[in-house]
């Protein structure tokens, strides 16, 4: 009998078919990981009644229910009884006032044109592409500053008044919690450097210096700081010696954050690998060199996250400089409060939301920077 008898074989190729359409698209991608198995099922299906227990009652407050336009309280106020939704009118009404605190109307252009310089340098900073990064780097961290304290504090040469004086106890809102966080963030990062090299360094003096004031820092919370600068360090200055509030809380939260940023550096550097020293060394080059040309580039790329970490926690700690008195952005929305005007009882929960979506944008902007800057400098070490 011939094989052909038995066998059929396939003299031409057969037709392709299509995938299964429940290996495939959306149903594969949900099979594969929301329902592939019974335990999987149970959290995909306890997951969604969560987030739909959340956030349909959100989006009901939020924009359904919210009331957008008004003069008054009344305009807010639930014709049922209850809590009715948002009032974004409240907000709209007090904006200003979030944004610039009781800084004088007649001068709040001088805040906007430091608001949009800031921008101006900071965004091309930000952009790795974006040419003449140096001058651009000179200007953002030194005339800046500079530019930004006359604009905001005044200027006044002899009895020629260019800008008038207008004190830090009338800023408020937005305009204090930017200023202290990027103030802090700015200034924290290099004297950390520094304190983490000191840390490390084999000159005892310096290393003991270094470890005191980064292991005192470190163990006094934030809130203690502030009260120290606000209250009590006046106490020990000589009878007529002041100076002013905003700035001994901006030394306070920026040296607080700068022994917390020593630390983060620390930890890159000692996961830099001892050939790397070595290497640097054998070239000839002297200490400084070497870390600014060699170390410190490959470790603060590799701790990239934990910078950043440390930048969002002090961005988000600038609420606490309401217990020295300053009116930061939750500060100033608080104490709206007490304004009958927009009393109603969707007020608090309203304020309290704007406030939630403002620290969100900046925290979520800076973590999503942190990470195109690791894949752009590929610190992710994917193997």
């Amino acid at each position: 009998m011939a094989n052909t008898d038995i066998f059929q074989i396939r003299t031409e190729e057969a037709p392709r078919m299509p995938a299964p359409v429940s290996t495939t698209g959306a149903i594969g991608w949900m099979r594969q990981n929301l329902f592939s198995s019974i335990g999987n099922t149970i959290l995909t299906v306890v997951g969604i009644l969560l987030a739909y227990s959340i956030v349909a009652p959100f989006i009901q407050f939020a924009l359904i229910d919210a009331v957008w336009t008004g003069e008054n309280r009344e305009a807010c106020l639930p014709q049922d009884g209850g809590h009715g939704g948002a009032c974004w009118a409240y907000v709209k009404a007090y904006l200003p006032q979030f944004i610039y605190g009781r800084y004088p109307v007649d001068e709040i252009w001088r805040v906007n044109i430091v608001y949009a310089l800031f921008l101006l340098l900071l965004v091309p900073l930000a952009i790795p592409s974006a040419p003449f990064k140096k001058t651009n780097a000179i200007l953002f961290l030194v005339v800046f500053p500079i530019v930004a304290y006359f604009l905001l504090t005044g200027l006044v040469i002899g009895d020629a008044v260019i800008l008038p004086i207008v004190e830090t106890a009338v800023w408020g809102g937005l305009l204090v919690t930017l200023v202290i966080a990027v103030t802090g963030i700015v200034a924290s990062l290099p004297l950390g450097v520094a304190l983490a090299l000191g840390r490390r360094s084999k000159m005892p003096i310096i290393k003991m210096v270094s470890i005191i004031f980064i292991e005192f820092w470190r163990g006094v919370p934030l809130i203690t700081v502030l009260f120290m600068s606000s209250v009590m360090l006046p106490l020990f200055l000589p009878e007529g010696v002041t100076f002013d509030k905003l700035l001994r809380v901006l030394i306070g939260v920026t040296l607080f954050s700068a022994a917390y940023m020593a630390e983060v550096v620390r930890g890159g550097l000692q996961a830099i690998p001892k050939g790397q020293y070595e290497g640097a060394m054998a070239v000839g080059l002297r200490f400084w060199p070497m870390m600014y040309l060699i170390i410190l580039p490959q470790a603060l790329k590799l701790v990239i996250p934990g910078i950043v970490n440390t930048f969002i926690g002090l961005f988000k700690d600038t609420t606490l400089v309401l217990i020295v008195g300053m009116f930061d952005l939750l500060g100033q929305i608080q104490s709206s409060f007490t304004d009958p005007t927009w009393s109603t009882p969707s007020q608090g929960h309203t304020g309290y939301l704007f406030a939630a979506i403002v620290f969100f944008v900046f925290c979520f902007g800076m973590s999503r920077y942190s990470i195109f800057m690791e894949k752009k400098l590929h610190t992710g070490h994917k193997r």
